[in-house]
């Protein structure tokens, strides 16, 4: 499985991402291993999250959403939170 990510960092902003492994991929970010974007930006909380079969979907999935505003990416956030009941 392939995962597109969204992480809020403890500054308040969003970084977007892709991995195979998100359980590590989140671990890696919060011990300052992940992006050089995250690392000065710690802790960081999953609040996104899409699946796909293959890496080229997460992949440009990814780039999509790094493409969107803020405000885009925040009602991505807040639609999918309305879709669980979080």
């Amino acid at each position: 499985m392939n995962y597109t990510y969204i992480v809020e960092c403890g500054d308040g902003s969003l970084y977007t991402g892709w991995t195979n492994n998100l359980e590590k991929r989140i671990q890696a970010h919060n011990a300052g291993k992940g992006a050089k974007y995250t690392k000065s930006r710690l802790p960081v909380k999953l609040v996104y999250l899409e699946t796909f079969a293959t890496k080229e979907e997460a992949m440009s999935r990814e780039y999509a959403i790094k493409h969107m505003k803020r405000k885009e990416k925040l009602q991505l956030i807040e639609n999918r939170a309305e879709i669980f009941n979080i």
